[in-house]
């Protein structure tokens, strides 16, 4: 996928976390970042606990969505 795809899994996995942890959506620049870091995130928790998505849009979509929901997690938890 090339850079303009990951920027738009991005989008979509922050929003779809956003939504289901907080109810409400970050802003597309947080959506991004949000996405990008749960991409980053979730391929790294899925590596350790050996789980493989199948290749494409849902698989990355997927992966980053639940990292992203566990960045959100994270980060409520730090906030207080």
């Amino acid at each position: 996928m090339g850079f303009i795809g990951s920027i738009i899994v991005g989008i979509i996995a922050g929003f779809i976390a956003s939504k289901l942890m907080s109810g409400s959506s970050k802003g597309c620049w947080i959506n991004l970042l949000l996405g990008i870091v749960g991409g980053l995130v979730g391929s790294w928790v899925f590596n350790l606990l050996g789980i493989s998505w199948e290749p494409g849009w849902v698989g990355e979509i997927g992966t980053a969505t639940i990292g992203a929901i566990i960045v959100l997690w994270i980060w409520a938890k730090i906030k207080g």
